[in-house]
């Protein structure tokens, strides 16, 4: 008698996540001082089923961050919905969207982060249990406001030390009186956060903890490799962007860090789509060939990596027996 045939277990492949930041037109417009932004220009319409379809493709459900004004707005609703309903994780990316939040103070932190999760909850139809700082703004008022509201994690940190160069490149394109320029000038963190772990950890907050989600960047480098930055480069070569991202990828693979990566609504909108929004880099590129660069690169990650919801991500990381817990004092010089 044959002996039955041995099948081979499944090779796993560790944890990634993906997630959209939904930043809107208005949004854009108002950070960089641009007058009309108040009237609410959007291309949620647009954008959101041109994502929906991609993830679909892909056969992901991603974590989508919702400006809570946007949900708040009658026209915004249906489109935001359909995120629900499409089976994608729904997070909170604040109210009004000032990337200077994290200088506000704790009151005011508590506000815009719950009246933004009334209206996206409202809009929506689920609660969310995670949030993105805009402009990866973090503060303690902002975790110990998570905190009070049982979120399971926040993804505010960016680990990279890129980010005075990013203020220095926002201050010479934007629009900005005195006083502008003094409320942003912590805009997009100092060079003390490329020193910010890039594998997820526990924020010790007197006793209560919250997972941290970092935003990945190119290990040891600590340059960005989300996908905003990949179509950059790929205005130059895209042979070279798919290179660079594939060679983030190994890196993530041998320093044993699961990536967690990002989109923008930009990412599949060109300047036809936003003229307003035409400065942006890789807002020249057509919208066509931005989508087949997206592919190629989320095909690699997929490739390599059990892709999931960041609030997923954050599930199987808390519960490492290997995760770490930090205080808030502390700026780790390692990752």
């Amino acid at each position: 008698m044959n002996a039955p045939e041995q099948v081979p277990p499944p090779v796993s492949r560790p944890t990634a996540s993906l997630s959209l930041d939904l930043d809107n037109a208005w949004s854009y417009m108002k950070t960089r001082g641009d007058s009309g932004w108040a009237s609410f220009p959007s291309y949620l319409d647009v954008a959101v089923p041109r994502f929906l379809e991609l993830f679909d493709q892909l056969g992901v459900r991603v974590t989508v961050f919702i400006v809570g004004q946007d949900a708040a707005l009658p026209e915004s609703r249906a489109v935001l919905r359909s995120i629900a309903q499409a089976g994608h994780e729904i997070g909170n990316h604040s109210f009004h969207h000032e990337p200077w939040l994290g200088s506000y103070d704790a009151d005011k932190v508590d506000e815009e982060i719950g009246s933004a999760h009334a209206a996206i909850a409202d809009a929506t139809g689920v609660a969310p249990r995670g949030f993105r700082g805009p402009g990866y703004s973090l503060s303690r008022a902002t975790l110990e406001a998570l905190v009070r509201r049982n979120y399971a994690y926040d993804a505010s940190t960016f680990p990279t030390y890129i980010g005075p160069l990013a203020r220095a490149y926002y201050f010479m394109t934007a629009r900005l009186s005195s006083e502008e320029r003094e409320q942003r000038d912590a805009l997009f963190g100092t060079l003390a956060d490329g020193l910010r772990p890039l594998r997820p950890y526990l924020w010790d907050l007197d006793g209560h903890s919250l997972v941290e989600m970092p935003v990945t960047t190119f290990p040891v480098l600590k340059v960005p490799i989300h996908f905003s930055y990949v179509l950059y480069l790929a205005t130059r070569s895209t042979p070279a962007a798919i290179a660079y991202f594939r060679a983030a990828l190994a890196a993530c693979r041998a320093f044993g860090i699961g990536p967690s990566l990002l989109l923008h609504p930009l990412d599949l909108l060109d300047a036809t789509d936003a003229p307003q929004l035409a400065f942006f880099p890789a807002m020249g590129l057509p919208r066509e060939r931005k989508r087949a660069v997206l592919m190629r690169a989320l095909h690699a990650l997929t490739g390599a990596f059990d892709v999931v919801s960041v609030g997923e991500h954050a599930r199987r990381a808390g519960e490492s027996p290997g995760v770490r817990t930090r205080p808030w004092e502390t700026v780790p010089a390692s990752a």
